[in-house]
Parts: C-alpha cells; structure tokens; sequence
C-alpha cells in the first residue's frame, strides 16, 4: 500500500503544526508546534476555547492588573494557557511569541521572554519544551542572543534573508523560521507573475540557500521552513530540518500519494571554512538593499501587533461590565 505524502515528508522531516488548533493538533499528532498572535486570535474566537480565556482573565486579575494592563497581562497568560494545552497532546516543544511590538527592544524582549517563562513554570512545564519566538531584527536576534547564553530557547521568525540567518547563527539561537509563502507573493507581486515552477520558487529557492549556507558552515541552528501556500511548496523542501505547516496543508498531504524524495541533505553540502560574524552595519545595510527582506520583515511585525491588537479588543468587549478594565 502506498504510503501517503506526509508518512513519506516525515521520514526525512520533523513536521511541525502551524496552528493553535487543538483539534488539529490533537489529529495529526506532530513533533513541535508553533503558534503566533494571529493564530491564539482565531483560537481565541472558539467556542470551545471560553474557559481557557476566562481562567486567564481570572488570574490576570488575581495578580492585580486593572484596565489596559489587565488585558495585556491576560493575553500572556492566555498565550501560555494554549502553549500548555498544545503540550499535552505533543511530545516535543511549542513556541511561544514575544509580543511584536518589542521587535525593536532588545530588553523589554528578554524582559518579556522571561516572563512567558515564568508562567509555564507555574503550570510545570520545564523550559526545555519552550522555543521563544521572535522577529528577526537586529534587536531580536541580539535578545535571543542573550537568551540562548543563559540557557532559553529561540525560535527567529519573519526571517527573509540570508543575513537575518547569518546574524541568528553568530547568536546561537536553536531555530530559524524562514518564511516561504510571503516571499512567493512578494515576487510574484513585484515581477507581475501568476506562478513559478516549484524549482524556481522563489521562497522554496530562498530557504534551500539557507539551508545550504548553514550546512557548510557547520551551523547547528536549525532550520525551519514557513508560511507555506501549497504542498508543492512543502515537498520542495523535504530534507529541511524541520517544516511548520498549517492544518489544512496537512490534510492535503495525509490525502496525496505522491512519491516523496529528499530535496535537501548536509551529505551533500560542500564544507566551507568558519563563518565570519556578522556587524551590525553590515546587517542594516544589507537589510535596507534588500526590499523583498526589509518590507516583509515590518509587514510581519505591523501583521502581529494588529493580530494582538484584536485580541485585546476581544477580550476588552468579552468583559465590558468589569469594572477593573475601566480602571
């Protein structure tokens, strides 16, 4: 009997769910999971999911937030709350998003990653389960720096070059998320073109250069390919350390019985010598150079902050007759 597209992606690749759906999750039983503001939002809208957010408003205010605060405070824990949920029906680790809006704050990041931290170790769950997700500014990749030496996990999202790769491997950090499907749209935007073949796509093209830039360089960041638009897109990349891939896509592939053959391998990566870090001007510079990177890389963060921003305005009107949210 042959075997379905995603039994076949798993023997070369960790699948990861891209989702805060339990259901989902529970369903496809992936390694890892990741999650994001627009992702806890649209959980948050689900019924099944009321008493999570009332338990978190509750210990918001048992702590002794009041008004704007209270809000901020419940969305953490809330964030947390689906983080720990997530884990029980997985064996591996969830990551858990910085708020966007500190994208540029390398203390308040650390600050606040902290924070998530503090909080799972209230419910028992050990740090090692964690991956911190964070933009890959400049600031971000230096307060995952930081992170990473004392111990916590990172996880670089809205990673578009290749020199958000090589500043996250002079940090250290233990994943990168590179984003496929944003970076298609962006070409075939900017060039006027409906579709690309799979072997000039333009984001399967950019991670594959990543991949094989860490590879022969030794780097033990790993590399986790995101924002996928289509199966092909997903297959194009089999071999990549791991994929973060969204329910729907998941299905396509459990329904597919394509043969799936690897598309990436370090075996077949010439070695190079060590890499050389990465300044801070370089990086700016290359960044600003790079439309396609700099663009998508505040698009993401503006796309994140709005996504909290209405869960906060869910939250606020989910509990208009409180008068602690006036205060």
């Amino acid at each position: 009997m042959t075997q379905s597209a995603l039994n076949q992606l798993k023997q070369f690749t960790t699948i990861v769910a891209d989702s805060s759906d339990l259901a989902a999750i529970e369903k496809f039983r992936p390694l890892d999971a990741t999650t994001n503001p627009s992702l806890i939002t649209t959980a948050a809208n689900q019924a099944e999911n009321k008493a999570l957010i009332e338990d978190a408003y509750a210990q918001a205010k048992t702590e002794g937030y009041v008004g704007n605060e209270l809000i901020e405070r419940t969305i953490d824990i809330l964030t947390v709350k689906f983080g720990v949920e997530i884990l029980k029906l997985i064996e591996g680790r969830v990551s858990t998003e910085v708020d966007a809006s500190l994208s540029y704050d390398t203390e308040a990041t650390i600050a606040k990653a902290k924070e998530l931290l503090a909080l799972y170790a209230q419910y028992g769950v050990a740090s090692d389960r964690i991956l911190i997700k964070i933009a890959s500014t400049w600031e971000g990749i230096q307060a995952a720096r930081a992170l990473e030496a004392e111990g916590i996990h990172t996880n670089l999202t809205l990673l578009f070059g290749q020199h958000q790769a090589h500043a996250c491997a002079d940090a250290k950090v233990t994943l990168i998320s590179p984003f496929v499907g944003r970076i298609l749209d962006w070409y075939k935007k900017a060039e006027g073109v409906d579709q690309y073949p799979i072997e000039k796509d333009p984001g399967v093209l950019s991670v594959k250069s990543i991949y094989n830039f860490y590879k022969s360089h030794g780097i033990q960041t790993e590399v986790m390919g995101a924002s996928f638009r289509s199966i092909d897109q997903v297959l194009g990349l089999t071999g990549c350390d791991l994929l973060t891939i969204a329910p729907n896509l998941l299905d396509q592939l459990e329904q597919d019985n394509r043969v799936v053959e690897p598309q990436l391998s370090s075996d077949h990566v010439p070695k190079q010598g060590t890499l050389t870090p990465i300044s801070q001007e370089d990086f700016k510079q290359q960044l600003e150079q790079d439309p396609m990177a700099s663009q998508l890389l505040e698009a993401g963060i503006q796309g994140f902050i709005k996504a909290r921003e209405q869960l906060s305005t869910l939250l606020s009107q989910s509990f208009t007759t409180d008068s602690e949210i006036k205060a």
